[in-house]
């Protein structure tokens, strides 16, 4: 996709507050306060049953909240009807018209908001120039890759120049290559074409490489939203820690804190350090997350027991990746450890099943968090 000689589009900032739907007892969406600044990607993320894709037919207006507001650019919209939002909207299944060519089913959502016709080929054409399908006009659906079919999808959610673009899971139906090359293609576009856009999603990698903010839910609320890197890098909780990537997680007690140094027992009065200072008390209950990429590995038990940030065991598997080797390894009480090293680090030895090893992490790499 390509935004060069790109329409203006409005930075609308998109505002939710005390959204809630319930269906009887059933709460599925509860008091979420959040924010999409104008121009910026806003993914929310988390499991099936969450409140994700509520939350976004809520904006759309196709589901109505049981309470709370939302408004655009400080108006609200809670009470418009779909047809009078003016946002741009697309799903996992296209809905193509198969009987209409290209330029057609790009030009459908023009004429149904009375605009002239002379103006609605030159926009619908504007439209596929951006997702770089010009050319395609006369085309059937049919006689289109996946991929090209989603970039119509685009074209036509686009053309009348809404105030927000709405997504919900719509790279599901490609295969892995393409929905990548098709993420990337996206945020150009919404980046060039300065478009507020709210992504819903159930995929870690789309939402880290898609979105400026993360909203991560759970049972219906909003358990940590930030920018993507701060999500990732420091997790406000558990669930969080294992929703975004993958971590190890150890339990341990606060021993104490001197500046940016938080000093901690792990089982068997093991030793750990983190300099991600958490507010939490000497003698508190945390548990520790540590992302495997951030993890080294040194074959054999280290003479010095009492060093920090290390762990031992034996190796149970290990797994090629092509650029990494992923390694696990058997802790005391039956818990796994996991490394993930690039394949130019292990070096002429690598771990095999049964040997002994030992995982080792900078404090600056160690997570720590409430207990839940």
């Amino acid at each position: 996709m390509s935004a060069r000689s790109a329409p203006e589009y409005r930075r609308a900032e998109v505002r939710l507050t005390g959204l809630c739907r319930s269906y009887g007892d059933n709460h599925v969406v509860r008091d979420v306060d959040l924010t999409a600044s104008g121009g910026e990607i806003l993914a929310l993320l988390g499991p099936s049953g969450c409140g994700k894709t509520t939350t976004l037919r809520m904006i759309a207006g196709l589901v109505e909240p049981t309470s709370g507001d939302i408004t655009i650019d400080g108006k609200p919209i809670t009470g418009l009807p779909v047809h009078r939002r003016n946002l741009g909207m697309l799903f996992q299944n296209y809905a193509l018209f198969p009987h209409l060519t290209v330029l057609e089913n790009v030009a459908f959502g023009l004429q149904m908001r009375g605009i002239p016709k002379r103006e609605i080929a030159d926009k619908a054409k504007e439209a596929l120039h951006l997702v770089r399908l010009a050319g395609f006009e006369d085309r059937m659906p049919a006689a289109l890759s996946g991929g090209q079919q989603q970039r119509v999808a685009m074209a036509r959610a686009i053309v009348y120049r809404p105030r927000v673009l709405l997504l919900d899971e719509p790279f599901g139906a490609l295969d892995r290559k393409l929905r990548e090359e098709m993420q990337i293609e996206l945020r150009q576009l919404c980046n060039d074409l300065g478009l507020t856009t709210i992504l819903v999603t159930h995929d870690q990698e789309e939402a880290l490489v898609l979105a400026d903010q993360i909203a991560v839910m759970r049972d219906g609320r909003i358990e940590q939203a930030a920018a993507a890197r701060s999500v990732y890098e420091r997790p406000s909780s558990p669930f969080v820690a294992g929703f975004i990537g993958t971590s190890n997680f150890l339990p341990a007690t606060v021993v104490s804190q001197s500046g940016d140094r938080t000093q901690l027992e792990g089982e068997s009065n093991r030793t750990f350090q983190s300099t991600v200072a958490p507010s939490m008390a000497a003698g508190s209950r945390a548990i520790m997350a540590i992302r495997p990429e951030s993890v080294t590995l040194a074959p054999g038990n280290p003479a010095d027991t009492g060093t920090a940030n290390t762990v031992c065991g034996v190796v149970l598997r290990t797994v090629f990746k092509g650029q990494t080797l992923s390694v696990w390894i058997g802790l005391p009480l039956g818990m796994e450890f996991a490394a993930s090293l690039p394949i130019e680090a292990t070096g002429a030895v690598n771990p095999q099943p049964g040997e002994t090893w030992t995982a080792s992490w900078s404090p600056e790499r160690t997570l720590v968090m409430r207990e839940q």
